[in-house]
């Protein structure tokens, strides 16, 4: 079934079928049921907002184009796209994957929507200052129902419906902590992705104001 399509989004029908047969020799099953859901969640979260709902599921389908290319193939193609390699990306390649994937819909499905390739570039690390979009598709690839049903991931899911900054930055945390416990390398730009996020949510009560918790 294709989500939330509408008459104003050209030949979505035929470019999407493109890019579903593309994934099918390109990513095992499991990833590709992972994209659709992705799909379906950004198109349900840009709706709840307001947004383009034709370029959040278009992102969605197309955010992990790049997902299983080998690690010399990514820096390769990050190189000749002229894409910023930091010391973090040279060391785990895989972070490229989304900025790559973005590089892919552009040059193997002509994708020219620069708000769409801004999505799919941003679905991994974020960026700051990122639009409404780029949160969307953010947000659907973490908290998507393949992710888990735990408590803490059906709480992001309502923040998510509420604030997406919020829900950004709060994805971040989590995410954070799960390398710090892994012991992996941490991207600076998800660290510029959080703070940023964090400064223009709604403002929330310290600890120490909230109700109960006062010292005076």
């Amino acid at each position: 079934m294709t989500p939330f399509v509408t008459t104003e989004a050209k030949d979505f029908l035929r470019d999407r079928q493109q890019v579903l047969a593309w994934l099918t020799e390109n990513v095992p099953a499991p990833r590709l049921q992972h994209i659709l859901r992705v799909e379906t969640m950004a198109a349900e979260l840009a709706l709840h907002h307001g947004l383009d709902v034709d370029r959040a599921a278009w992102a969605g389908l197309l955010h992990d184009l790049a997902k299983y290319f080998p690690p010399e193939r990514l820096l390769s193609i990050a190189r000749e796209a002229g894409l910023a390699i930091t010391e973090v990306d040279e060391a785990d390649p895989h972070l490229l994957h989304a900025d790559v994937s973005a590089w892919v819909a552009r040059q193997q499905f002509g994708v020219t929507d620069e708000q769409v390739l801004a999505a799919v570039a941003n679905h991994t690390l974020g960026r700051p200052g990122m639009d409404a979009l780029s949160c969307v598709v953010f947000l659907a690839d973490s908290l998507e129902p393949g992710r888990g049903q735990t408590m803490e991931l059906e709480e992001l899911r309502k923040v998510a419906q509420q604030n997406l900054q919020e829900a950004v930055w709060r994805v971040c945390d989590r995410t954070l902590l799960w390398l710090v416990d892994q012991h992996r390398l941490i991207h600076p730009r998800m660290i510029l992705t959080r703070n940023w996020a964090m400064q223009v949510a709604p403002a929330k009560p310290k600890k120490s104001e909230k109700k109960g918790t006062s010292k005076i």
